[in-house]
């Protein structure tokens, strides 16, 4: 039987808001992220939402647009993203979208939120799931290699939920490192420039790279869990042959990474051998085996994302006071 729906009959019939990338962002508390993907993985996996594959086709020149649908028992998402490298040269992002969140009784489209924004604080939110799920306790220290958008995301989520943990921060020369935590300090007072040699104490790394080939490749450890979320493609690679093959493998979607997860595609992994997410969250974890988690994303994270956004607009009644008397207004 499905929980009851969270969007009421009041916000199912209120006028179509348009969220900035600001007001995404108050949305989407990441204690509540990480609960509401907890929720979300389950219920995917037992068949209540519908998330199929990714879509990708070329756009402009050198770009592409994805498009990913999700369907649940209340709402309907779709997140329609469109990445143009070349935008670097022009000043601007490389990668724009938005997620559409239709009510499913009557198909009526809800509120607008802004993509980046959403798939940024969702994959860290996984990224937080994991270290529940897979560790006894608080992390200490963390290494975190990469420097761009997603590492700062994470940083936020890692302030969030563990405020007291440690984290190295290992970027492509010392000197994007030592930017980076400079850049981020009021994010996160404890971010320090990684070492050449990782610490004993770091018993968690996470990747957020678009590297083509492995960048950690370290013995496989029971005391450090390892998560890959930066290679979304076959040819990309983060985590190498040593790694995984020390390690039992666990996936957010793993019908999914057979096709993206380019670090596991490379290293030619047993895929008969891989978990989900959700098979952890319901299953004793082995703890005497080294564990890696793969990220790849599924529209059913953003769904859950859009659960936890349209609580907190009902919580502040944020519809009733913007968008009265309007057809769409950007907030």
């Amino acid at each position: 039987m499905n929980p009851p729906s969270i969007v009421s009959t009041s916000l199912a019939t209120e006028e179509f808001i348009v969220l900035s990338r600001e007001r995404t962002a108050q949305l989407l508390d990441f204690s509540k992220l990480v609960d509401a993907i907890a929720t979300a993985a389950l219920e995917y996996d037992a068949g209540q939402i519908q998330s199929p594959e990714r879509m990708v086709v070329p756009f402009g020149a050198g770009g592409v647009m994805l498009s990913m649908p999700a369907t649940a028992h209340d709402i309907g998402i779709h997140k329609l993203v469109t990445v143009q490298p070349a935008n670097k040269e022009r000043q601007l992002p490389t990668i724009h979208g938005m997620v559409t969140v239709c009510d499913t009784e009557t198909g009526k489209p809800i509120c607008l939120l802004d993509g980046p924004e959403v798939t940024g604080r969702r994959t860290a939110a996984v990224t937080m799931l994991a270290i529940r799920t897979f560790l006894k306790k608080a992390p200490r220290e963390i290494l975190l290699i990469g420097t761009g958008v997603q590492a700062r995301h994470h940083v936020q989520a890692l302030y969030a939920l563990y405020p007291q943990s440690k984290i190295w921060v290992r970027g492509r020369s010392e000197t994007s490192s030592i930017a980076f935590c400079d850049r981020h300090q009021p994010l996160h007072s404890k971010l320090v420039p990684a070492k050449h040699s990782i610490s004993d104490h770091v018993n968690v790394v996470i990747t957020v790279t678009t590297s083509t080939q492995a960048i950690y490749n370290e013995t496989a450890l029971r005391d450090r869990l390892v998560i890959g979320v930066g290679a979304f493609t076959p040819e990309m690679a983060e985590l190498g042959k040593t790694t995984l093959n020390g390690s039992a493998i666990f996936a957010d979607d793993p019908a999914s990474a057979r096709h993206e997860a380019g670090d596991l595609i490379q290293a030619d992994i047993d895929w008969s051998c891989v978990r989900s997410l959700a098979h952890a969250l319901q299953s004793r974890i082995d703890e005497s085996r080294p564990r890696v988690f793969k990220s790849v994303g599924t529209g059913a994270w953003d769904l859950a994302a859009a659960r936890v956004a349209l609580q907190a607009i009902q919580t502040k009644n944020l519809f009733k006071i913007s968008i009265k008397g309007c057809s769409a207004r950007q907030n």
